[in-house]
């Protein structure tokens, strides 16, 4: 269990740490305004664009990857050990 923990607490502050960098560069319009979660902007060249796609990515990648680590596939090992036990008992 604390393998899945630690895999998931990496991809989570992994993936947020690349997103609150391209956040902090892109969409902080002033130190007292709004900033991370300003509007991006339209006016960027290609790699930019590039970066700002990823940051959409990386967002998504740390909620969901720790989610999975942390709920889905300990809850998939423990139906599998629960489907395992009642098989056993069954053919018993």
């Amino acid at each position: 269990m604390s393998d899945e923990f630690i895999k998931g607490f990496g991809i989570l502050t992994t993936a947020g740490l690349f997103w609150f960098i391209v956040s902090a560069w892109f969409n902080t319009e002033s130190f007292g305004g709004t900033q991370l979660i300003a509007p991006n902007p339209t006016d960027v060249g290609l790699y930019a664009n590039i970066l700002i796609v990823m940051k959409d990515v990386a967002f998504w990648f740390a909620i969901l990857g720790a989610l999975t680590f942390w709920f889905v596939i300990p809850a998939v090992r423990e139906g599998r050990r629960a489907y395992e036990n009642r098989r056993q008992r069954n053919a018993e």
